[in-house]
């Protein structure tokens, strides 16, 4: 079974994924090509994250299992929204 502070680091790290790509995705609007780095750097950081998130599911019990599902939810509809309206 996952731990209470795996889990929670987790979301921290889920949380921080989310607003750095949010950014760079910001910025990268703002800059157009100039700002390619960091907009590929927040998808590889988003796809992490949501292998890490699967990785720990495997050994999450079913409430936390919902959790981690939500999460991937949201790094799934972050990384759907930059792709599809990149540049």
């Amino acid at each position: 079974m996952a731990t209470r502070d795996s889990i929670d680091n987790l979301m921290q790290q889920v949380e921080d994924t989310i607003r750095y790509a949010e950014e760079q995705y910001k910025q990268s609007s703002l800059q157009e090509q100039y700002n390619d780095d960091g907009f590929t750097n927040a998808l590889q950081q988003l796809e992490q994250t949501y292998q890490d998130i699967c990785k720990l599911a495997h050994s999450a019990n079913s409430q936390q299992r919902e959790q981690l599902h939500r999460m991937r939810l949201q790094i799934q509809q972050v990384q759907n929204s930059m792709i599809l309206e990149a540049h």
